[in-house]
């Protein structure tokens, strides 16, 4: 691959390559199925739950970005909607069939980075996040916000879970321009509830709260160390 920038895309190309975690950390990260991760469990996120038993979402057409083993695109599924979800992980992909397929859903498990899928314009009633975006470096943010905005019909929801700062499972609280000094994302950037509703300002905002910790014997997943939030497109 040329090492010439000649365009702002060979920029972006260049800053991933610093920074991105390749296919093969992902892989290895979901090769291991019994490690105790926190979100390898198989229930949907509390508040993604919370957002159907109060008619917040509805079914329909769902994109989820990051989708790892599949537990709140099943969930979709589950509730009626056709749901196309996206992670880079050959790994997760694979975990993430075999749970759709012992719970009896379709769901369209789609391999590929996030920046690379193509989509029609207003497809979606629904764009979801659970753990993608904190670990987008700060020069995707603007390629993170238009995908969402491209991907949205008028109305159409926007839902996100990612650390919160300096929470108990990572959130750095580097600055955005210190990730570039270090070269590091350091395993996850983490945000305030001040920069999400920056960030996002060009949705709607719903919500923004913390997520509720659930406990082992409920049905949902749950940890305070994630903020959770909903927009809706204007």
């Amino acid at each position: 691959m040329s090492e010439t920038i000649r365009t702002n895309e060979d920029l972006l190309d260049m800053l991933d390559s610093l920074l991105r975690e390749p296919s093969g950390f992902w892989n290895e990260f979901y090769s291991n199925r019994e490690k105790g991760i926190p979100f390898f469990v198989n229930k949907p996120d509390e508040n993604l739950v919370d957002y159907f038993n109060k008619g917040l979402m509805k079914s329909g057409n769902v994109l989820e970005l990051g989708s790892g083993p599949g537990r709140n695109a099943i969930y979709f599924a589950e509730k009626g909607c056709h749901v196309d979800a996206v992670d880079l992980s050959e790994e997760s992909i694979e975990w993430a069939k075999e749970r759709a397929s012992e719970r009896g859903v379709n769901v369209n498990f789609i391999l590929n980075n996030i920046f690379d899928v193509q989509i029609n314009e207003g497809t979606y009633d629904v764009v979801y996040d659970s753990g993608c975006f904190h670990h987008i470096a700060p020069h995707r943010r603007s390629n993170y916000i238009e995908l969402v905005m491209k991907a949205l019909k008028p109305g159409g929801h926007f839902a996100i879970t990612c650390f919160v700062e300096g929470g108990e499972l990572g959130g750095s609280d580097i600055t955005d321009w210190e990730v570039y000094r270090q070269k590091s994302l350091n395993g996850g950037l983490g945000f305030t509830e001040e920069k999400l509703r920056t960030i996002f300002e060009s949705l709607e905002e719903i919500e923004i709260r913390k997520m509720r910790a659930a406990g082992e014997t409920e049905e949902v997943f749950g940890v305070s160390a994630l903020w959770t939030a909903l927009f809706r497109k204007r």
